[in-house]
């Protein structure tokens, strides 16, 4: 729960960093609190901040997300995209099977349950009879993405006025 927001002066999320880290910028004059949790006083009219925006615009290279089960997962909803299961056993399908030329790559990997896999083999969705929820995808920006994840698990509510507004974009 000790998770902050950090946003580039054109409020951009750059980055999720510690509360205390995000306190020590604050306090130092390098960023501005903009929201904060209303239960936890650091000390007298300090109060821990969760959304904070740097001064100065800071340019940051773009790095792309790394390719790993846990942010596949994420992608697609920890979900089967073929039918839609929300079944604990997922694995990693190549839409275009590794064998047959495909690559190990954000726009050919999905989630499939088990069954679904196996069902699929060494064919591509159409040779199986089967269709794809939604056509896999490399994620927007690592920053955005790791954001959605936290408040997906019920968490940083506060921090939705800053991430959708991005997601448009």
């Amino acid at each position: 729960m000790g998770h902050v927001l950090v946003l580039n002066a054109s409020y951009e999320p750059l980055n999720i960093t510690s509360w205390r880290r995000a306190t020590v910028m604050v306090l130092k004059g390098k960023a501005e609190g903009l929201e904060h949790d209303p239960t936890l006083c650091l000390r007298p009219g300090l109060q821990r901040p969760t959304v904070i925006r740097l001064c100065q615009f800071v340019r940051v290279p773009f790095r792309p997300l790394p390719l790993t089960r846990r942010n596949l997962f994420h992608r697609d909803g920890h979900c089967c995209q073929y039918c839609g299961s929300l079944s604990e056993r997922l694995s990693i399908d190549h839409v275009m099977p590794r064998s047959r030329g495909g690559a190990h790559a954000w726009e050919n990997v999905t989630t499939a349950c088990l069954r679904c896999n196996v069902h699929k083999g060494n064919r591509t969705p159409r040779e199986a009879g089967m269709v794809l929820a939604r056509q896999p995808r490399r994620p927007v920006s690592g920053p955005l993405f790791e954001a959605r994840r936290q408040m997906a698990h019920g968490s940083h509510a506060e921090w939705a006025k800053y991430v959708s507004s991005w997601d448009a974009a």
